[in-house]
């Protein structure tokens, strides 16, 4: 019974962190082939898709379609370091078959959505740090805390990932996702800054968590008591 819990929730994360590289980086690749989609659009494609797929499967896996998201939900004890690898792994296996799709539809378009720094490394470096701080301070509070509004959990993620691009996204492509950048970057054979996409949002992702539960002033309860999914953005509705 446990295994097959496993499985849906290892499911869910497949789809979910599918969804978000076939969507958002997909329309990276759509943007620059037909110029339809405007930087705006990109960004606002990113805040939906999101936004969908945690009404879709949060109350299933907790929609973390992010391997920073759940480190520093198993960092901050709303997630069991014993099922972190297994997240990881249905996240990575989603964004590669959805980097996989648009190589073999579309080509090398925009190295298949691959975020790469407009400028310095370093640069980016912080961006990405501060942006997915927002991200998962957000996260904290509508996934953890009673006291925030848990129906609109889906929206205030959606709308934090929609904002974080549109004024990040010129910087540093504002990907606050290491499977987001790795599932392309992998499939298209282009590595360059690969480093920084992976090391900043967990950073970043880590410090936004520990943050909230700073401001937030309650004992968390251990992970280990969890056994429904855990750290569900749609727990606290």
């Amino acid at each position: 019974m446990v295994d097959r819990t496993l499985a849906r929730y290892l499911a869910a994360e497949f789809v979910g962190t599918f969804a978000l590289v076939f969507a958002g980086a997909g329309a990276v690749m759509v943007d620059a082939k037909t110029h339809a989609l405007g930087h705006i659009g990109v960004a606002i494609t990113f805040g939906l898709v999101i936004m969908a797929m945690i009404y879709a499967v949060g109350h299933i896996s907790g929609a973390h379609f992010n391997a920073a998201v759940t480190f520093a939900f198993a960092l901050s004890r709303h997630f069991p370091w014993s099922r972190a690898a297994a997240y990881w792994l249905a996240q990575f296996l989603g964004a590669v078959t959805a980097a996989a799709i648009f190589r073999g539809s579309l080509g090398d378009i925009a190295h298949v959505g691959a975020t790469l720094p407009s400028g310095s490394q370093g640069q980016s470096f912080l961006w990405e740090l501060v942006m997915t701080f927002f991200l998962m301070f957000v996260i904290m509070a509508v996934a953890t805390d009673t006291r925030a509004v848990g129906e609109a959990a889906a929206i205030a993620i959606g709308g934090t990932i929609g904002l974080d691009a549109m004024f990040g996204g010129p910087i540093s492509g504002a990907s606050m996702n290491p499977m987001r950048s790795l599932g392309p970057a992998l499939i298209a054979g282009n590595l360059h800054a690969l480093w920084l996409y992976i090391v900043a949002p967990l950073i970043g992702a880590s410090l936004g968590a520990l943050a909230y539960q700073f401001v937030r002033g309650e004992q968390t309860r251990p992970a280990e008591l969890v056994d429904q999914p855990v750290a569900s953005t749609e727990e606290a509705a």
